[in-house]
């Protein structure tokens, strides 16, 4: 028998599809820098952990499928300090931002109908999308120009009678790019005149360098009536396994429906909603030291990879990934070369080829993506053995 061709035909994710590799090189004593996956090293709150050890209820029981109300309250506020206008019962409470994203397709588009996504995208938007029975549509996006959006004819070119919606991710991954205030608002202005929905992605909001500044879709009055929103703790709060996230929009239809895909899994996660709201309550203590360190640490991949003869990037604007164009002939091959016969003192490295961020074929291929997620003498140490790595890699192609 054969398996379903949703799942046959699903993308392999390239930020895990080498681990095979990895657990074999840490089975023959290498150490593995992971630079593949946006994994925080950082500690998670006390205050999260607290609040879940002293949840006293004497039965776990069923949350309301939107999220316990003062969880949802919670985030409302969250959003509401920084002048988003959002109510209780626009914020819908989902397991993990991946569920959030799942809804949203659902629910702005049918089977078969198309959502455009400036590519490089974060590639389990491509698992998402073959779950919902959407076709993405990619926008491409150069690193020679930050991976920003191209102009409004570009979009155009690909809008069609089936295409529905408009994803965007900003502070990005896996870019870092951070989509300024005109570029948030061409897309508004092209989804209001072909009568499409825009997803807007922003796990990342907090992460950003440099004096730049995020704008959200919540903050463009005209896009309220066709937008959703989707978020999520594991980032920000370093609670990758608490698995809770959500999505808030101001149209009642939307969020009927979303109320519909709810109630078919039951509940989200009642005890890391507990974890969660102690979070946002106490995020002012821990999020300005967390964002300088990922500035620090984006500023020594960034500084590294400047001294690698023949690698392109921009400086990363903000979120804690970078693409960089190497001078590899095959990232898929390269990375896993890496994990397989290259080593310095006993250490290697894993990065996630970038070739799997994009929808378009060909394209990443000589690129890769590194999360900045571990301490900086140890990203310091990654990308010197990467660039030895690279210079090895050629000598043997070439020699």
């Amino acid at each position: 028998m054969n398996i379903s061709k949703r799942v046959d035909s699903m993308q392999e994710s390239p930020i895990r599809k080498l681990l095979s590799y990895s657990d074999d090189a840490k089975s023959r004593g290498i150490k593995v820098y992971h630079l593949n996956i946006g994994q925080p090293d950082i500690p998670t709150p006390k205050s999260i952990y607290d609040a879940i050890k002293n949840y006293s209820e004497h039965v776990l029981a069923y949350g309301p499928s939107q999220g316990l109300k003062v969880a949802r309250d919670t985030v409302a506020e969250y959003l509401n300090a920084m002048d988003y206008n959002v109510d209780s019962k626009d914020v819908f409470i989902t397991t993990g931002g991946s569920e959030a994203i799942i809804f949203a397709m659902m629910v702005a588009a049918d089977e078969g109908e198309e959502i455009i996504i400036p590519e490089p995208f974060y590639t389990n938007y491509n698992g998402f999308a073959s779950m919902a029975g959407v076709k993405i549509v990619p926008l491409t996006t150069r690193v020679e120009d930050g991976f920003h959006l191209p102009d409004e004819k570009e979009f155009e070119k690909i809008i069609t009678p089936k295409t529905r919606a408009i994803l965007v991710c900003s502070p990005n991954n896996p870019t870092g790019t951070i989509f300024t205030r005109k570029e948030m608002e061409t897309v508004v202005k092209l989804a209001k005149k072909h009568n499409l929905y825009i997803l807007s992605d922003e796990v990342y909001r907090e992460f950003v360098f440099d004096g730049k500044k995020h704008t959200s879709i919540l903050e463009i009055e005209d896009a309220r009536e066709i937008s959703i929103m989707m978020d999520s703790i594991s980032k920000r709060f370093s609670a990758c396994g608490a698995r809770i996230g959500y999505l808030v929009s101001k149209n009642p239809e939307i969020m009927k429906g979303v109320m519909k895909l709810g109630q078919a899994r039951l509940c989200p996660p009642t005890i890391e909603q507990i974890g969660m709201i102690e979070g946002y309550r106490n995020m002012k203590l821990f999020m300005p030291d967390m964002i300088k360190e990922y500035q620090d640490r984006r500023n020594v991949v960034y500084e590294s990879l400047k001294k690698m003869n023949g690698a392109f990037t921009r400086k990363p604007e903000g979120a804690f990934y970078v693409v960089v164009k190497l001078p590899i002939d095959d990232a898929d091959n390269f990375a896993k070369w890496m994990l397989t016969d290259f080593q310095i003192d006993g250490k290697t490295v894993m990065v996630a080829p970038a070739n799997g961020f994009y929808a378009t074929e060909g394209m990443g291929r000589d690129e890769i993506r590194i999360a900045y997620v571990l301490n900086s003498s140890d990203l310091k140490d990654a990308v010197e053995i990467l660039s030895k790595g690279v210079l090895e890699y050629n000598r043997r192609k070439n020699g």
